[in-house]
Parts: C-alpha cells; sequence; structure tokens
C-alpha cells in the first residue's frame, strides 16, 4: 500500500534534486527505489515506460534477473520531465 500522497511533477522534480544532491553520481538502485522516485508507481507502469521508445526512459543494468538503474540518470529524466523537455507521459490514443 503507497502511503505517500501524489506529488506533482513540480514536487517530484524538487524531491528528485534534492535527492541527487544528496546522491553519487554512479549509485545503482533497484526497481523498488526507482518506482518510489517516479511518484510510486506501480511495476507496470515503470514496464510501460521503458516500452515506450517516445518517453526515453534510462534503461537498468541487469544483474542476474535484479534491474538496477543509475540513480542519477532518473533524478535527469524527472527533471527533463518537469520542464517539458521530454515527451508526455501519458498519450491518448
Amino acid at each position: 500500500m503507497n502511503t505517500q500522497p501524489n506529488l506533482s511533477p513540480k514536487e517530484q522534480s524538487d524531491r528528485a534534486r534534492t535527492e541527487a544532491d544528496m546522491c553519487h553520481p554512479y549509485r545503482r538502485i533497484q526497481a523498488a527505489a526507482v518506482r518510489q522516485m517516479c511518484g510510486g508507481i506501480s511495476d507496470m507502469t515503470l514496464w510501460r515506460w521503458m516500452d515506450n521508445p517516445t518517453l526515453d526512459f534510462p534503461r537498468p543494468t541487469y544483474i542476474g534477473r535484479r534491474r538496477f538503474w543509475r540513480e542519477a540518470e532518473i533524478v535527469d529524466w524527472l527533471d527533463a520531465q518537469a520542464k517539458g523537455v521530454a515527451q508526455p507521459i501519458f498519450t491518448q490514443k
């Protein structure tokens, strides 16, 4: 159960920027941490973002069966989303 309230893109960006100040640029984080940084999204949403080439969501590195992302890449992607540089996350068909 997600106990965190839904955050606006600006709040997500502010939180990501704060986290970026505290993180090492090469730190690897697992999917659960990525989902939390992205506003408490589900694993299915994370998979959809990775599967959508227009979003340019960072790709993980696989170690065994586990996925790891560079934390700095996730923060950069969130900042780009907040600035409107990247494509909208949700598109209508």
